[in-house]
């Protein structure tokens, strides 16, 4: 039996099985397919919502600790791994901000760095860049991550972790339950026991909950990007207009994303899709028109009443805990959201308040 069973193996439940295993916990981690190739896979991995001033707080509380803690994560990943999550901070561009000085003055309620510019700055910062107005946001500290890269040292480090198991390509079917408590999981694998069950299934998590007639509030909501070969240098760093982005990676891809669909667990890709990511990209950086598409792919997010996760133990159920519904900003929440959840687990000093994000009779009728 151990300490900890977790379902699901993206962002979420692989930092919290590292949460938990420096801690000393002995824990299960099972996934239905391979760990890391969902949502934590698909998306972009920009480390801060797109337009953070437009969130609850909720959110950006966890988004602000987790933008700090992602350059010692990706380091000592490649120390302990030898593979490189390529952390890049160089800054992201804000192109057509309508609401910029509520943006601005965000900012400087917080102390983070983010000013207008004139089109000479961008143009010195990304020649390429076409404008449509006379100023842009420069916000200068933001990072980003390349998505499967961080997660393939994820599982790299549990794999090497005694006190963590890994178990994949084992779908949960079922809860083995004794009264007021779950005692484990029933899997394709066999039955596993736990002292106590965390569900990060992302965007599965609703389904796999309503098995204990839990109703949490989480649906899948499709986001379809695609990427370009392009000569590297082309672009540096990440541009924003309009709700779509660019994201340069380090060998000349550069990814463009999202669709936001609601289609339920539809991860078909199509050709309006495609037409549309291509022409917000070349819009934003003309001379993608000579570039070809090398991929276009989608994941499904897991959506949530204003993006806010639910993180805690369930109301009826209190050996079973939940850490879901980040919504767009799971990879971005991810290390804030799981130290959090650790707190609660073994009885440290919370994080922060953790209140806002439990999975309370309240919250949870919203479904």
């Amino acid at each position: 039996m151990s300490d900890f069973l977790i379902i699901g193996g993206g962002a979420i439940g692989m930092m919290t099985a590292l949460q938990l295993g420096d801690a000393g916990q002995r824990v299960t981690l099972v996934d239905r397919g391979e760990c890391g190739k969902e949502a934590s896979w698909a998306g972009g991995g920009i480390v801060s919502p797109l337009y953070p001033w437009r969130y609850d707080a909720a959110v950006t509380q966890l988004s602000r600790w987790s933008e700090g803690v992602y350059p010692s994560l990706a380091l000592r990943l490649l120390e302990e791994t030898g593979i490189d999550p390529e952390y890049r901070q160089k800054g992201l561009l804000y192109l057509n901000v309508d609401d910029a000085e509520k943006a601005l003055q965000w900012a400087r309620q917080l102390g983070k760095p983010l000013e207008r510019v004139g089109a000479d700055f961008v143009h010195a910062k990304e020649p390429g860049v076409a404008m449509a107005d006379d100023s842009a946001l420069w916000m200068p500290t933001l990072g980003s991550v390349r998505n499967p890269r961080l997660a393939k040292a994820l599982k790299a480090r549990l794999a090497a972790m005694p006190q963590v198991t890994l178990r994949e390509q084992c779908e949960v079917s079922g809860f083995i339950q004794r009264g007021s408590q779950v005692e484990g999981v029933v899997t394709s694998q066999g039955p596993l026991t736990a002292e106590r069950i965390i569900v990060c299934g992302g965007a599965w998590a609703a389904q796999l909950l309503s098995q204990l007639n839990v109703q949490l509030p989480v649906r899948p909501v499709k986001g379809q990007m695609i990427a370009y070969q392009a000569p590297k240098g082309l672009v540096q760093r990440v541009v924003l207009k309009d709700g779509r982005y660019i994201i340069p990676r380090a060998d000349g891809l550069l990814l463009v994303g999202s669709t936001l669909e609601e289609v339920g667990f539809d991860k078909s890709t199509d050709a309006a899709a495609l037409a549309s990511l291509k022409q917000s990209a070349e819009a934003i950086l003309p001379a993608l028109a000579t570039c070809p598409v090398a991929h276009q792919w989608a994941g499904l997010r897991p959506g949530s009443p204003a993006g806010i996760p639910f993180i805690g133990a369930l109301p009826e159920w209190p050996n079973v805990y939940v850490n879901a519904g980040h919504y767009r900003n799971g990879l971005v929440l991810a290390p804030a959201s799981t130290h959090l959840l650790a707190d609660q687990l073994l009885g440290r000093e919370p994080l922060i308040d953790p209140a806002p994000y439990q999975p309370t009779p309240e919250r949870l009728i919203q479904a």
